[in-house]
């Protein structure tokens, strides 16, 4: 038996160091391009699908010979970072949902909790896996487990802190304070039974209802297929590289999963009336239930590119190579938030403790074609660029900084929608 033990033992770490192998390839791929990365991930999926299922067929071997829970934690919170990351690249629900159904299972048998572990490297796993399921929760709006997740995220922060003090956890302490203030300036924390920002098929209309739009589209019907969404600000509301902004264009944008998966609500797991006891070495996660929080009626989701403090340079780059693998008969969305003039906080994000929300007044969008001003008549135009433009600096005043109406000109070659959510959004609007 000790024998096969180690046979088995030896083969799990192969299998191990295999997938965390393949996984370095697809961790650091940029979110935006159709093209990018969707080989290497099927292949990495594919080495923790069978390095998962191996796990499970040989569970009593491999604890025999010393596998921790926390390995197991590892194994499934890569496969949810996987999902998730699949996620961002494609916007397709079913890979947020898949992520969370593996979160939620990581916390639900407590793979990391449970071990109480004093080893400052697993902690930091555990650290991670906290904030990469906020995220998750996040954005599928799942406020209750966001504020079950903070409790426990700000718990375990407090803990390594007093059990590990030569170390200095004081970025973890800024996520938790971003996690903190996110929720209390976003709406769906501080109005009760909210509505989801999101497309909801219990309280939107399905596409397939309004057979009257046909009449709009005589000779052409333009698909939405990409958007790009960017946020640079001062002192702005964010989670991660998630900012207000972003967050909610990026609902605006989706079809809630599904209206049963808006109104479900953790319950604990039985078999036989009973409660199940995850404490043990169970392994097997139910990957049925991603497929009953999905409606593939649904139509589907923009592609959407999110940046965080982009410079003016790789705005374009992303924004070319969006625009380069534009399918046909496709328009393409570009939401830019941003101050007009160097060092201004954003106040867009400003809430009151009532929860109203506040949005920028000089909100232009322009559609297909942008035409500067300058110079009507002899006098100098409202989008001179002398004071029309966006600011995307971390200091200082660099025209390097500036993203200028002319910059985003070539772009409207093809179908473009572009929202400007800024101060000076005046010098980006069409020409009469």
């Amino acid at each position: 038996m000790a024998d096969r033990d180690g046979v088995v033992s030896r083969t799990f770490r192969a299998l191990v160091e295999s997938a965390d192998r393949k996984f370095a390839r697809v961790r650091d791929l940029p979110s935006y391009g159709r093209a990018q990365g969707q080989h290497y991930f099927q292949k990495v999926f594919k080495a923790y699908m069978r390095l998962w299922k191996y796990q499970q067929d040989h569970r009593a071997e491999l604890v025999r010979a010393g596998l921790n829970r926390w390995e197991i934690g590892e194994i499934a919170s890569r496969i949810g970072q996987l999902y998730f990351g699949q996620y961002m690249r494609t916007s397709e629900a079913r890979f947020i949902v898949e992520a969370y159904v593996f979160y939620e299972a990581i916390l639900s048998r407590s793979y990391f909790e449970g071990t109480k572990v004093r080893d400052l490297g697993v902690r930091f796993k555990e650290l991670r896996f906290y904030a990469r399921f906020l995220l998750v929760s996040l954005i599928l709006n799942r406020t209750e487990m966001v504020k079950i997740l903070v409790e426990r995220f700000r718990a375990l922060v407090d803990d390594c802190k007093a059990n590990f003090r030569e170390t200095n956890f004081k970025e973890w302490k800024l996520v938790v304070q971003e996690i903190i203030r996110f929720m209390d300036v976003d709406t769906s924390f501080t109005i009760t039974n909210a509505r989801p920002v999101r497309y909801c098929a219990m309280f939107d209309s399905h596409p397939a209802s309004l057979p009257c739009i046909a009449r709009f589209h005589a000779k052409k019907v333009l698909k939405f297929r990409d958007a790009i969404l960017m946020s640079y600000h001062r002192n702005e509301v964010k989670f991660a590289e998630l900012t207000l902004d972003t967050y909610r264009m990026l609902q605006c944008l989706e079809w809630e999963p599904s209206g049963s998966f808006y109104h479900k609500r953790p319950v604990e797991p039985k078999e036989n009336g009973f409660a199940v006891d995850h404490s043990g070495a169970s392994g097997v996660i139910d990957l049925n239930l991603a497929a009953d929080m999905t409606d593939p009626t649904l139509p589907s989701n923009p592609r959407k590119a999110i940046l965080y403090h982009p410079s003016v340079t790789h705005l374009m780059a992303v924004m070319a190579t969006v625009c380069e693998e534009l399918p046909p008969e496709s328009v393409m969305l570009v939401y830019l938030s941003a101050s007009g003039k160097a060092g201004c906080i954003n106040t867009s994000q400003i809430e009151t403790s009532g929860g109203s929300r506040r949005t920028s007044k000089n909100k232009v969008v322009s559609q297909n074609s942008l035409e500067q001003n300058n110079h009507v008549n002899g006098k100098k135009g409202s989008s001179d660029h002398s004071d029309g433009y966006l600011w995307l600096g971390a200091k200082g005043n660099s025209g390097s900084n500036n993203l200028y109406p002319a910059d985003i000109i070539p772009f409207t070659r093809r179908p473009l929608f572009l929202v400007i959510d800024s101060d000076s959004s005046h010098a980006f609007k069409a020409g009469d």
